[in-house]
């Protein structure tokens, strides 16, 4: 299995790392792959990109606009190609952004399981977004019960196979 981690990283004060980092050990004690986005800064940009794409966005927008152009490519790419299911974890910094939506949205419409943690009060988040969300939960050992319970089922299941 592998979970596609999405939530607010741009305008998150540590670009979204603590909870990634937090859920990620989890997610790999059920063999599962993580893909973080917040870690994986290489993406297809080549090393100016990488040293400079955000500087760009008041000092050459186009240039900025091309690169993130790439980073969205391939963060999509990823979640079409090579994910089973996102993990999103809702706060008060991701509506300040567009990709998180746009990732929800884009798994939604692909049938890939949204499992969404809610660190706002539910009916504050977007309808939009509750209805891209497979399953929210209210926090973290929720999530975790949910999917030990799920994937242990299917290891279970596997192996009497």
């Amino acid at each position: 299995m592998r979970a596609y981690l999405s939530g607010a990283i741009e305008y998150a004060p540590d670009h979204g790392r603590a909870w990634r980092s937090t859920i990620t050990p989890f997610l790999e004690s059920l063999k599962h792959v993580v893909y973080d986005p917040a870690l994986e800064e290489k993406k297809d940009l080549n090393d100016d990109e990488i040293a400079n794409f955000r500087a760009w966005k008041t000092a050459d927008l186009p240039r900025f606009q091309n690169t993130i152009r790439k980073i969205i490519a391939y963060d999509l790419d990823w979640i079409e190609h090579k994910t089973d299911y996102v993990i999103c974890y809702w706060d008060e910094h991701v509506s300040k952004g567009a990709g998180t939506q746009a990732e929800l949205t884009f798994a939604h419409r692909l049938n890939i399981p949204v499992y969404l943690v809610a660190a706002i009060p539910v009916p504050q988040i977007s309808g939009w977004i509750l209805g891209c969300s497979t399953h929210v939960f209210s926090d973290f050992d929720q999530l975790q019960s949910f999917l030990a319970e799920k994937h242990a089922c299917a290891s279970t299941q596997a192996a009497g196979s």
